[in-house]
C-alpha cells in the first residue's frame, strides 16, 4: 500500500478533531455544491454527489448544511460559482504530486500553489507533467483494527463487484473500477462495516522512497497544500518509513 494512502488515512483521522472540522466542512460543502450544480440534486440519480453527501455525513456534518450545499448548486439558493481546476508538479526527491482544486479565483489560488510548492523545494509544473503516472481507481479504506478477519473482507469486497484488496499492518485499501464505488461503498455499508474513506483517487502506477529530511519536507508540502480552502484532494507518489508517517499523529 502505498504511503500516500497511509497519509490520506492519517489525515482523514485528523480532520475529525474541532480545530480542523470546520476547515473540512468548508471543502465537502464546496464539493456538495459543485456535484449538484454538473448533475442535479437528486443524489439517486447523481452518484457524484451520492458519495459527497456520504462523505459529509462520516463527517457529521448537519442535515440542514447539506441542503443547503445541494440547493446551492442547483440554484434553488445564492451561491459561489467553484471551478475544478488540476495542477500537477513535483515535490523532493522528484516526488510527483496532483491537487485538485474547487476555486472561485483562480489566479490566487495558482499563486497559492506555487508558492507552497517553492516554499517546501518542489516546482509546480505544467497540466499533464506527473498525471501520466497514475490510473483513477475508486478506493474505499477500512480499519484492520476494528475488523481483524481479512479473507471475510476479501470475501465481501470481491463479491461486491471491487478489483482488488491490499492490506497492511493498519487497513484494508479496497480498489474498484470508477463507475462502481458507489455499488461496492454501498454493499459494504449495507453489511455494517465502517469504512474510513470511500472516493475516487488517483492511484501511482509506481512509487517513489522518500527519506530523511526530504521526507520531512515533503510531508510539510503536502499538508500546507491540504491545509488551502480551495485544495480538495492531493495525490503523490511517495513511499517512506512508517514511523515518519506515524508522527503526524501528533502533531
Amino acid at each position: 500500500m502505498s504511503g500516500h494512502s497511509k497519509w490520506a488515512s492519517i489525515k482523514h483521522e485528523k480532520s475529525k478533531n474541532d480545530a480542523k472540522r470546520g476547515q473540512l466542512f468548508t471543502k465537502l460543502i464546496r464539493e456538495i455544491t459543485v456535484a449538484a450544480r454538473a448533475g442535479g440534486g437528486d443524489p439517486e440519480k447523481n452518484p457524484r454527489l451520492r458519495t459527497a453527501i456520504a462523505a459529509a455525513r462520516d463527517a457529521n456534518m448537519p442535515r440542514e448544511n447539506i441542503e443547503k450545499a445541494i440547493k446551492r448548486g442547483t440554484g434553488e439558493l445564492p451561491g459561489v460559482n467553484y471551478e475544478e481546476v488540476r495542477y500537477e508538479g513535483y515535490g523532493p526527491a522528484g516526488v510527483a504530486i496532483i491537487v485538485d482544486t474547487l476555486t472561485d479565483n483562480k489566479n490566487r489560488t495558482v499563486a497559492d500553489i506555487r508558492h507552497i510548492f517553492s516554499k517546501y523545494n518542489g516546482n509546480l509544473g505544467e497540466t499533464g507533467c506527473v498525471g501520466w503516472m497514475f490510473d483513477w481507481k475508486g478506493v474505499i479504506t477500512i480499519s484492520r483494527a476494528e475488523y481483524p478477519d481479512e479473507d471475510s473482507i476479501l470475501e465481501l469486497a470481491l463479491n461486491a463487484g471491487a478489483e482488488d484488496v491490499k492490506t497492511d499492518a493498519d487497513m484494508y485499501q479496497i480498489i474498484t473500477a470508477q463507475e462502481t464505488l458507489e455499488q461496492v461503498r454501498s454493499k459494504i455499508e449495507q453489511a455494517g462495516i465502517k469504512y474510513i474513506t470511500a472516493q475516487v483517487q488517483a492511484i501511482p502506477q509506481t512509487t517513489v522512497k522518500v527519506e530523511g529530511k526530504k521526507a520531512e519536507t515533503l510531508l510539510k508540502l503536502l499538508e500546507a497544500l491540504d491545509e488551502m480552502d480551495d485544495v480538495k484532494n492531493v495525490y503523490s507518489n511517495f513511499e517512506m518509513d512508517d514511523s515518519v508517517l506515524e508522527a503526524l499523529k501528533n502533531q
